[in-house]
């Protein structure tokens, strides 16, 4: 599969990643993590005062595939030919492996690394270090 990297779009993205962290720590105190977002919704936490902001920001979240097939074509949509069984089962592994990491990549990656967290970097290394080993044993010496 091919793919389309540009360095000037990766930094902009990563630009507005890192900015949106900033802007939520210093405005709420909270950290940038989707699964910690999620388990203050499901099942509803005690704080009823974060609710609406944090639901808010997850169905932005879902929403923001559908919304981009409705906007004019002005970037090539590269869709996923995949087994969806086989998506479904990685997607709960790595929901998983968030619990067990007591954090996600956004919460690890984006902002326990800039926190210089050694938790967080540890957790970085190696869910980054696993991703790597398993494109090289697919792409190299699976056939894929």
């Amino acid at each position: 599969m091919e793919t389309e990297f540009t360095p000037f779009m990766s930094l902009l993205g990563g630009a507005l990643i890192g900015l949106s962290a900033v802007i939520l720590m210093a405005a709420h105190g909270r950290i940038a993590g989707i699964s910690g977002l999620i388990s203050r919704i499901i099942p509803p936490s005690t704080n009823r005062k974060e609710q609406p902001q944090n639901l808010i920001f997850i169905v932005g979240l879902l929403l923001a595939a559908p919304l981009w097939f409705l906007l004019p074509a002005q970037l090539p949509v590269q869709l996923v030919s995949s087994n969806y069984l086989l998506m479904a089962i990685a997607g709960l592994l790595v929901g998983f492996g968030s619990v067990i990491g007591n954090g996600c990549t956004s919460g690890h990656g984006v902002c326990g690394i800039s926190r210089l967290s050694g938790r967080s970097i540890v957790a970085t290394l190696t869910f980054m270090g696993t991703g790597f080993l398993t494109v090289f044993i697919l792409r190299h010496m699976a056939g894929g």
